[in-house]
C-alpha cells in the first residue's frame, strides 16, 4: 500500500461522496467469463462481415473487448455497426454478472461507507444494466441506486473522459472538492482528475499498480481492507 493510514482517513473525512468503478473495485466481472474470449469474438464476428479491415493489426489481436469497441466507434462513429457492437458487449457483460468475483472487503466497504450517511455512485465504462443486476444480486442496489452512471451509446465519452463521472456528480449533486473517485485504472484516475474530483487508486496486482503509478495516482491500495478499517474506527 502506498497510502498511509493518515492518508486515508484524510480523504475519507474529505469525502461526502464516493464514486465506485466497477469492474475492479467492486468485482471482477470477467473472472468466470473471460474477456480475451469476448475480445475474440467480437473481431471474429467483424472478419465474417469482410469488416476486419476496420481493425488495425495490433486490435485484431486484442484482448480487451473494450479496446476493440472504440477501435470500430474511431472510425464510425455512432453507427449502427458501433450500436450492434455495443448491445453485444452489453450482452456479454450481462452473462459475465453470474460468474464475477466480488472484490475482497467490497461489500463491507459499500455498506459501512453507506451507513455512514456518505452518498455512493457507480461511475464506469460499462453498461448500467450489467452493473445493476450484479448489485442487486449481492444486496447492495439500495446502497447505490438510482446512481449508476454507465456506457452510453456515445462512445467517445467513455474515461478518460469525465462524462460518468460528472454526471455522478450531478446526480448527486455533490462538490467535487468533497467526492472521492475509487478505481483501479489509468482511464479512472485521467476522468477523476478532469472532474476535480479526489482519486485512490485500488491495484490488485503489480500490472495495476505500475500503470497508477506511471499516469501519476499518489495514494494507491493494494487491498480494500486498510480502508475499510480506517471507516470502521471512525463509526
Amino acid at each position: 500500500m502506498t497510502g498511509a493510514t493518515d492518508d486515508l482517513r484524510e480523504l475519507i473525512d474529505i469525502a461526502q461522496c464516493v464514486l465506485f468503478d466497477f469492474d475492479g473495485p467492486v468485482c471482477r466481472l470477467f473472472a468466470g467469463h473471460s474477456a480475451w474470449k469476448v475480445a475474440e469474438e467480437q473481431v471474429r464476428w467483424l472478419e465474417e462481415r469482410g469488416l476486419h479491415g476496420l481493425l488495425a493489426t495490433g486490435v485484431r489481436d486484442e484482448t480487451d473487448p473494450y479496446v476493440v469497441l472504440r477501435a470500430v466507434d474511431r472510425r464510425h462513429p455512432e453507427s449502427d455497426l458501433v450500436a450492434e457492437l455495443e448491445a453485444r458487449l452489453t450482452y456479454e457483460e450481462q452473462k459475465a454478472v453470474i460468474s464475477a468475483w466480488p472484490t475482497a472487503y467490497a461489500d463491507a466497504l459499500i455498506r459501512t461507507w453507506s451507513a455512514t450517511g456518505v452518498r455512493l455512485a457507480v461511475a464506469t465504462n460499462n453498461a448500467p444494466g450489467p452493473v445493476g443486476t450484479y448489485l442487486t444480486g449481492r444486496g447492495l442496489i439500495g446502497c447505490f441506486a438510482p446512481h449508476i452512471y454507465g456506457r452510453t451509446q456515445n462512445l467517445s465519452l467513455l474515461k478518460p473522459d469525465p462524462h460518468c463521472v460528472e454526471r455522478a456528480l450531478r446526480g448527486l449533486g455533490a462538490d467535487p472538492a468533497r467526492t472521492l473517485m475509487i478505481g483501479d485504472a489509468d482511464s479512472d484516475y485521467l476522468a477523476a482528475r478532469a472532474a476535480g474530483v479526489h482519486f485512490l487508486g485500488y491495484a490488485r496486482n503489480d500490472r495495476k499498480m505500475r500503470v497508477l503509478r506511471e499516469i501519476g495516482a499518489e495514494q494507491i491500495v493494494t487491498s480494500l481492507k486498510p480502508l475499510l478499517d480506517v471507516l470502521k474506527d471512525k463509526k
